[in-house]
C-alpha cells in the first residue's frame, strides 16, 4: 500500500515541478499595446543578430547605429559614451579571434533618456550589453535582452508618463571585460542620477528567466519586486539562496559594477539550453521565445514599478524570500527563521511523544534514522559525483574554453545521470540499506570512489565522504528499524542542518527551514490520527506533503543545477536529503523491499549510463586551444 503512495506522490510531484519550469507561451504582435510581446521584441532580435558583432567588427558598427535608431524612433534623447578598454580586455578579445585595434581600444556605450515629470527625483535605468563574442551572433546573450527592453520602453510609453526619469543603458565590451559598465559607472554625468537598475542577461538559449542578483540589503528590493513582477506572464524565478550564492562567485556581470556602488536593482537572466552560450547556434530560430516573454515581461512590469514609485528601494537588510511554483514570493526577516526553527522542534517533539506512546518509537531508533540520512548524504555525494565524472571533467580540468562550452552543452544528460543515481539512492534507503551484504555495500562505494579519483583527481571532499559512506555501510546494524524512527530521524537531521544555516548564512536556510516546518507539521498531525501510519487518513496527508515539498524542491533543484551542477552535483544530494522528510515514511512493507532495491540497482546503472552517454551526444572537440583566462 505504501509503494503505491510513494509512486503517486512521486508522480505528482514531478508533474507539479514540470508545470512551474514551463516558460509563459510568447505574446503575438496582436498583444496589447501597454503589454510586453516576444514577437514584437523578437523583429528587433532578428535584425540585431544576424551575425556575430564583438567590439571592432563591422557588425559592431551596424548595430550600433540601428539601435541608436531604434531608441530615436522609441521617443529617447540618445547619446554615445566612448571609454578606453583595459589592456587585459584587448588582450582576451585578440585571444577570441576579434580586433580590438579596429574600435581604437575604445567600448562605445549607447545612452537614451526618456525625461520623467519630475526631474529631480532618482531615476530608473534599464541595462543589456549589445556586444557579443566573435563566435556567436548572440541571439539570447544579449541581445533577447537589448530587444527586451526596447520593447519594455515601448510599452512603458504607452502606459503614459511616469515621474521618473527613465535612463537606457546599452553598454558595450561587456563580453571581454565589464569595460562599457566601467565606462559609464565610472563617471558619466547620469550615473549619479541611477537609483535603481533592471539588468538583462542570458547563458543559454532558454528556460525560465530567474532574478538571481540583487543590490546588498535587498529586502525592500524583493518587496517591490515581488509584488510588480508577479504580474508578468509566467510568473517569477527567484530566492535568496540564488542570490547569497552569486554574492559568493568570482564572475560578474555588467550589474556587478552599480552594485559595488551601492545601487539598489535586479538581475534577470535565463540559463536553459545551455548548449547555445556563445555557440554559433544561438541564433534568433534556435531561441526559445517564451524565455524572450518571461525576461522581458518581468523586465517591464519591474521597471515600470520603480519608475511610478513613491520612493526607490533603499538598502535596509537581506530578506530571507523564495517563489513558491513560480506564482508568488513569500519570506521573513533573517532572525523570523529562529522561530520557524523553534516551532518545528515543537511540532517534532509533540510527534515524538505521541509515536512514542501509541507506535514503540524509540530514542535510540530516531538516532540509527539520522545515522541513516547520513549515510545517504555522503552516499549520494559519491555517487553524483561519480555520475558527473562519468560525463566529462571537471570545468577546472577542461582543456581549452572550447571544451568548457561542450561541458554546458552536456548539462542535461548530466543532470539527469546525477537525479537518477539520488533516485536509486532514494530507492535504495526507502527498501531498507541493512539488506545487502556490508561486503558489498562498501565495497560498491570504495570501487566507486577510487574510479572517481581516477577520473577527476584527489578530492578531499569526496575522500571524506566516501569513508564516512563505506564506515556507515559496513555496519548495517545503525540503519532505523522502524518507520518513525527513520522518518523522525532524518527530520532531526535537517533540523540541526538549518539550525547551523540560519547561524552561518541565514538567507539560505529557508531551503531546510521551511520544508522542516511542513514535515513536523504533517508528522504531528500524523501521529494523532493513524500512529501505525497504515491507514489512508494518515497517508493522505503525507502523500499532500510530499507532493507539494519534493516538487517545490525538485523545481528550486533544477536552475540550481544548471547554474553550480557541472562542478558541484552534489547540491541536489543536499536537495534531496531534505525531500527525504517527505518520503521517508512510505518506506514500503517488508515484502516488497526486495523488489524495490532491485529496481534501485536498475536506476543507478542507468544513471550511469546517461552519464556517460553525453560522451558521445556532446563530443569534445578534436583540436583544442589552450585555455583563456581573464
Amino acid at each position: 500500500m505504501r509503494l503505491v503512495w510513494l509512486a503517486g506522490s512521486l508522480a505528482l510531484a514531478l508533474l507539479i515541478a514540470v508545470l512551474t519550469l514551463q516558460v509563459p507561451r510568447p505574446s503575438p504582435a496582436s498583444a496589447p499595446a501597454t503589454d510586453f510581446s516576444a514577437a514584437r521584441a523578437m523583429v528587433d532580435i532578428r535584425e540585431i543578430a544576424q551575425r556575430p558583432h564583438p567590439v571592432g567588427s563591422a557588425d559592431h558598427a551596424r548595430v550600433q547605429a540601428f539601435l541608436l535608431q531604434r531608441m530615436q524612433t522609441l521617443g529617447l534623447q540618445t547619446s554615445t559614451q566612448t571609454g578606453p578598454i583595459s589592456r587585459g580586455s584587448a588582450q582576451y578579445l585578440e585571444r577570441m579571434g576579434g580586433d580590438p585595434a579596429a574600435a581604437n581600444y575604445s567600448a562605445t556605450n549607447l545612452i537614451g533618456v526618456l525625461p520623467g515629470r519630475n526631474p529631480s527625483l532618482p531615476a530608473v535605468a534599464l541595462m543589456a550589453h549589445y556586444d557579443t563574442v566573435p563566435d556567436s551572433a548572440g541571439a539570447a546573450d544579449d541581445t533577447t535582452g537589448v530587444a527586451s527592453i526596447l520593447e519594455a520602453v515601448r510599452a512603458i510609453r504607452e502606459r503614459g508618463p511616469a515621474d521618473r526619469t527613465l535612463v537606457v543603458l546599452l553598454t558595450d565590451a561587456e563580453e571581454i571585460g565589464l569595460d562599457g559598465a566601467r565606462v559609464f559607472w565610472g563617471g558619466h554625468p547620469l550615473r549619479d542620477r541611477i537609483g535603481a537598475v533592471v539588468n538583462l542577461e542570458a547563458r543559454g538559449g532558454g528556460g525560465r528567466a530567474m532574478m538571481f542578483e540583487t543590490g546588498r540589503g535587498n529586502a525592500e528590493t524583493i518587496a517591490l519586486f515581488g509584488r510588480s513582477a508577479v504580474r508578468a506572464e509566467g510568473g517569477i524565478t527567484s530566492n535568496s539562496l540564488a542570490v547569497f550564492v552569486y554574492e559568493l562567485m568570482p564572475n560578474g556581470t555588467d550589474f556587478t559594477i552599480p552594485k559595488d556602488r551601492g545601487v539598489q536593482g535586479v538581475n534577470l537572466a535565463f540559463i536553459g539550453r545551455p548548449e547555445q552560450y556563445h555557440a554559433e547556434v544561438s541564433t534568433p530560430d534556435a531561441l526559445d521565445q517564451g524565455s524572450v516573454q518571461h525576461i522581458g515581461a518581468q523586465a517591464l512590469e519591474t521597471a515600470d514599478a520603480l519608475l511610478r514609485a513613491d520612493a526607490l528601494p533603499a538598502r535596509t537588510s537581506n530578506l530571507v524570500y523564495a517563489d513558491v511554483f513560480g506564482r508568488f514570493v513569500i519570506g521573513h526577516a533573517p532572525a523570523t527563521g529562529w522561530v520557524l526553527l523553534l516551532a518545528s522542534v515543537a511540532l517534532l517533539a509533540i510527534a515524538a511523544w505521541r509515536a512514542r506512546s501509541r507506535a514503540g518509537l524509540t530514542s535510540a531508533d530516531a538516532g540509527r534514522g539520522a545515522v541513516d540520512g547520513l549515510w545517504f548524504l555522503s552516499s549520494g555525494l559519491v555517487v553524483t559525483h561519480f555520475a558527473r565524472l562519468l560525463g566529462g571533467p571537471m570545468s577546472g580540468r577542461a582543456e581549452s574554453t572550447d571544451a568548457y562550452y561542450v561541458l554546458l552543452a552536456r548539462l542535461p544528460w548530466l543532470e539527469a545521470g546525477a537525479v537518477l543515481a539520488i533516485l536509486a539512492l532514494t530507492l535504495a534507503l526507502l527498501g531498507g540499506r541493512a539488506r545487502p551484504d556490508r561486503r558489498v555495500s562498501a565495497g560498491a562505494v570504495a570501487a566507486i570512489a577510487l574510479v572517481s579519483a581516477v577520473l577527476g583527481g584527489f578530492n578531499p571532499v569526496m575522500l571524506g565522504a566516501a569513508a564516512l559512506s563505506i564506515g556507515l555501510s559496513w555496519f548495517p546494524n545503525l540503519s532505523a528499524r522502524s518507520t518513525w524512527g527513520g522518518w523522525t530521524g532524518v527530520i532531526a537531521l535537517i533540523l540541526v542542518l538549518g539550525f547551523g544555516a540560519q547561524a552561518a548564512a541565514p538567507e539560505t536556510a529557508f531551503l531546510f527551514v521551511w520544508p522542516a516546518l511542513l514535515a513536523t507539521l504533517v508528522a504531528a498531525i500524523v501521529a494523532f490520527v493513524d500512529p501505525g501510519v497504515t491507514r489512508p487518513a494518515a497517508l493522505a496527508p503525507l502523500a499532500v506533503a510530499a507532493v507539494l515539498g519534493v516538487g517545490w524542491l525538485i523545481g528550486l533543484g533544477h536552475p540550481v543545477f544548471l547554474g553550480i551542477g557541472m562542478d558541484l552535483p552534489g547540491v541536489l544530494v543536499l536537495l534531496a536529503l531534505v525531500g527525504l522528510m517527505f518520503l521517508r515514511p512510505f518506506s514500503p512493507e517488508t515484502a516488497s523491499r526486495r523488489p524495490l532495491l532491485m529496481v534501485a540497482m536498475a536506476v543507478l546503472v542507468l544513471g550511469a549510463g546517461v552519464s556517460f552517454y553525453a560522451r558521445v551526444a556532446e563530443p569534445m572537440p578534436t583540436a583544442v586551444e589552450a585555455p583563456a583566462h581573464t
